[in-house]
């Protein structure tokens, strides 16, 4: 059973709920801590994810279906409260009477790095929260082979990257394909090998860059969004998928509240679930794609489980043949640090 040092994960990650009213400006509580990564979509219209953090700052927005440059974008998200946000009346946070979802991470902890120091070629600054393993780091491109600091104390396992300035398409790097291969979140591109991390892996200090424009464009301003695995609360591995509707069962150690998953051996999308958008028992339905502007989908669906999650379909976006990677956030450890049984299913 796992152990972990977070009892209460949404002291970490959270998803909140709510419906639009189209107001030109409302703060959305229940959130439970200062969001300092928030990730908005509208599940009942046609329109862009919005993922705003506090290290660009408030309203900057990056779209995770799509390659622009990072806009401001006022009338979809003006504050970060401390137990929230505060949206202005953009149909993409706030339509009148649509749902929407928010996905928010804490990290809390200011972070600086000098080029030079701890292993890294050029500065870095941005926000950290090792406990939970999260941390968005903002760097100046090079152009040339380089190494950044992250701020984590331990290696990440999966990095998401974004050239602010370029339009480039995320370049998502995962440990279980391997880092000289790399994943495109706005698109549903198979595992693309290149040298878009040097092909070497992240130490506890540093996570490495190529020549790329989209990691690395010269004197563009870049973000990264950095994630390491912690025992009982977060998980960024992979599977075989079964292709049978008594699907596979993914254990992470934890009942899961949120996942992502993506098909890396062939195309498919970036299948988005969580513990908030299904009315009652295991098995959720209710699916988003990271990649597209479309509405929420009803799916067959999978169960979350005490310890991880199992497929109830046969997709090829989730389990049909094939590899997969995800990446996943606790609702609560299988085990808390008591040795309790924190959650059953």
């Amino acid at each position: 059973m796992a152990y972990t040092t977070i009892n209460k994960s949404t002291a970490h990650f959270n998803t909140k709920l709510y419906t639009g009213d189209g107001s030109s400006s409302r703060n959305i509580t229940g959130v439970g801590f200062k969001p300092d990564l928030l990730w908005i979509k509208n599940r009942n219209a046609t329109q862009y994810h919005f993922l705003f953090d506090v290290v660009r700052g408030v309203s900057k927005a990056l779209f995770s279906n799509d390659s622009a440059t990072e806009s401001t974008q006022a009338s979809t998200q003006t504050a970060f409260l401390s137990d929230g946000f505060t949206v202005g009346n953009d149909a993409a946070s706030n339509g009148n009477g649509n749902g929407i979802a928010s996905w928010n991470w804490k990290t809390g902890t200011s972070f600086s790095n000098s080029a030079g120091a701890n292993g890294a070629s050029i500065a870095s600054t941005g926000s950290v929260n090792t406990a939970a393993g999260f941390s968005i780091i903002s760097y100046t491109g090079s152009g040339s082979n380089a190494t950044v600091a992250h701020g984590l104390g331990v290696a990440p396992k999966m990095i998401i990257v974004k050239n602010r300035q370029g339009s480039n398409s995320w370049r998502v790097a995962h440990d279980s394909i391997g880092w000289n291969k790399s994943l495109f979140l706005d698109n549903t591109n198979s595992a693309q090998t290149e040298a878009y991390f040097q092909n070497t892996a992240p130490t506890s200090q540093v996570f490495y860059i190529g020549t790329d424009g989209g990691t690395n464009g010269n004197n563009n301003n870049i973000i990264a969004y950095c994630f390491a695995d912690v025992q009982g609360y977060s998980k960024f591995g992979s599977y075989k998928g079964n292709n049978n509707t008594n699907g596979t069962f993914i254990n992470t150690g934890f009942s899961p509240a949120f996942i992502m998953v993506k098909k890396t051996s062939g195309t498919g999308g970036w299948q988005v679930r969580d513990n908030k958008r299904t009315a009652y028992g295991n098995e959720t339905k209710n699916l988003l794609y990271a990649n597209a502007t479309s509405t929420e989908q009803t799916t067959d669906g999978f169960d979350f489980l005490s310890n991880g999650f199992k497929w109830r379909n046969q997709a090829s976006d989730c389990n049909g043949n094939g590899d997969y990677i995800y990446m996943a956030f606790a609702e609560a450890p299988l085990v808390g640090t008591n040795g309790i049984t924190a959650k059953a299913r």
